[in-house]
């Protein structure tokens, strides 16, 4: 008896879906992706509780008990990206289209030498000291989904002086970008957590940041808070959204009070303000 084409396509169908033996070939993990994906942006995730996550072919992690993960993009980060996500059962990969940012050049004349090219060997070896102290808290991988419920500005009202990204001039040598949103705001305004996440640094006298304090929002997304006059939150501490951490000054290498506000995922320097009033 002869089969109807409908039939002859049905049977085509289950032949490439169903391996010999009768069984189905594995489903992919689910792979939703939303954010914001330009340069210094991120994407949130969401798949499979625990699925391994991948960018660009390297493992940075797993997802969350409820299957949410986050990725960051550099500020120079290339037009093309892959998210893929693995479990036991399959993989499944997004192509990504990254946005370019045009970055301005920003000139800042009269700082002090030391904080533009130190040359004293016992400065030398604090800057080491200290920047090793930072290595190790920007390392941090707490196990937590604390960047799902968004952000808000750490300064409730504070002038934004310097957008993310510049290439700096300081002295009239070029340095390297500026990797954090500048907030102007008078000395010892409260500085509030602008997220859930664990205290992984709280150093006050830091070379160039001064007062310095490093929050892990969960996955290795790292946010930095640089020239405060005073600290509320010491390292170990876990903090909720809108507490004080501290208090803005002019520490560091500072021609004034402000709050140098930075964000960092797994190595990848972002722009803090792009999170505010995103959620996953």
């Amino acid at each position: 008896m002869s089969l109807t084409r409908r039939a002859l396509t049905r049977s085509a169908g289950a032949a490439l879906l169903a391996p010999a033996g009768g069984r189905a070939e594995p489903a992919a993990p689910p792979l939703v992706l939303t954010g914001k994906p330009q340069q210094g942006g991120f994407l949130f995730g969401r798949s499979a509780p625990r699925a391994q996550v991948l960018a660009d072919g390297v493992e940075v992690g797993r997802a969350s008990a409820s299957g949410l993960f986050v990725v960051g993009f550099d500020r120079d980060a290339p037009a093309l990206a892959e998210i893929s996500v693995r479990t036991p059962q399959g993989l499944a990969r997004q192509a990504v289209q990254i946005a370019p940012v045009a970055y301005d050049v920003q000139r800042i004349d009269g700082l002090p030498e030391d904080q533009v090219a130190p040359s004293d060997p016992a400065l030398l070896e604090r800057i080491r000291r200290e920047l090793a102290l930072k290595t190790a808290a920007l390392g941090s991988r707490d196990d937590s989904e604390d960047f799902a419920g968004g952000f808000i500005w750490p300064l409730e009202h504070a002038i934004r002086t310097s957008a993310f990204g510049p290439q700096r001039i300081l002295n009239g040598v070029p340095k390297t970008p500026h990797y954090g949103v500048d907030l102007a705001a008078p000395e010892g305004t409260p500085i509030r957590a602008p997220a859930p996440g664990l205290v992984v640094l709280a150093e006050p006298a830091m070379h160039f940041e001064g007062g310095l304090t490093l929050i892990d929002h969960g996955q290795g997304l790292v946010s930095m808070y640089l020239h405060q006059s005073a600290q509320q939150a010491a390292a170990g501490q876990r903090v909720a959204r809108g507490q004080m951490i501290g208090a803005v000054g002019r520490t560091g290498r500072a021609t004034g009070p402000h709050l140098c506000w930075r964000m960092t995922w797994r190595g990848r320097h972002m722009d803090p303000s792009l999170m505010v009033g995103a959620s996953a």
